[in-house]
């Protein structure tokens, strides 16, 4: 039999769901979650093994209108990766208080000339017999090689997703070793668990003026214990009174929260110290945007 492998970009609005029907098609989880737009901001890799096949997803950045530096280099990180891969998926929510597909991304999808996949999320929330509208209106407005509604919640619709996939990747090679389930980092992925805590736990507009860095990942020889050091950076001195709460109350439960789920990822114990530091307007900077990660845009 034919191997088939390939890179297909996730794409979408901000919170259609797209990091959590990554991790639950991986079966782990790689790429940070929440209820908050934007909270994905760099291309998140993960690689899907199944017999006879490879599946490379790349996990993008919610589209949406971009304001602002931070906003525009997300952006293009997401227009960025519907070049060079051999399939788009794109989710969208089934709410009529959303318009389905903007006709600006419709523009972008048509300019591609790479096949698309409409997945219709978070089926689970509705009544299906508002499915057969949507799956009509959406017909109508672009060519989709697939339109499949699922759950990336409950896993519902993924096993069909899968076969569509695989029945439209070209034959290709493995390109990564089959005990591989992402190119990023351990230094990266817990930085990103840092991150997705700060968007759980603080209500204000704190999350989005937050950077993580990793000064210090180390396993130490004499025990299976590995200390990380983290700074979590902020726009504003009020910001980064917040973080650290009342009596340091708030900074020690994302770094509990953060603990519990990098000892998950590494398996191992984790030591974990956090600082936090004002980077003043850092989202505005270029040079900021670079140290964090975040390309700027062209």
């Amino acid at each position: 039999m034919s191997f088939k492998s390939g890179f297909i970009a996730l794409i979408g609005a901000p919170n259609v769901g797209k990091s959590t029907l990554l991790n639950t098609i991986l079966g782990q989880k790689i790429s940070i979650v929440s209820s908050r737009p934007q909270t994905t901001r760099n291309r998140i890799l993960g690689i899907k093994h199944i017999p006879g096949g490879q599946f490379i997803f790349l996990d993008t950045p919610g589209i949406l209108e971009p304001k602002g530096l931070l906003n525009k280099a997300i952006i293009q990180i997401s227009f960025k990766s519907l070049s060079d891969v051999n399939l788009i998926i794109l989710l969208v929510e089934p709410f009529p208080a959303h318009p389905l597909i903007p006709e600006d991304l419709l523009f972008r999808l048509s300019k591609a000339q790479t096949p698309v996949f409409l997945a219709i999320n978070k089926i689970d929330l509705i009544d299906r017999r508002s499915l057969l509208p949507i799956i009509d209106q959406a017909s109508r407005s672009f060519p989709f090689q697939q339109i499949i509604p699922v759950s990336a919640l409950t896993g519902e619709g993924l096993d069909l997703l899968e076969k569509c996939i695989s029945q439209t990747l070209p034959e290709g090679p493995p390109y990564f070793p089959e005990d591989t389930v992402t190119d990023l980092s351990e230094r990266f992925l817990v930085g990103e668990l840092i991150r997705e805590k700060v968007f759980r736990l603080i209500s204000q507009e704190v999350p989005y003026g937050v950077a993580v860095t990793i000064e210090t990942f180390r396993e130490r020889e004499d025990k299976p214990i590995i200390d990380i050091q983290a700074t979590i950076h902020v726009e504003r001195a009020s910001q980064k009174g917040i973080l650290i709460g009342k009596q340091g109350k708030m900074l020690k439960t994302i770094g509990q929260q953060a603990r519990e789920d990098m000892e998950i990822l590494l398996g191992a114990k984790v030591f974990l110290e956090l600082w936090v530091r004002v980077e003043k307007d850092w989202s505005k900077n270029p040079k900021f945007l670079k140290k964090f990660g975040i390309e700027e845009p062209s």
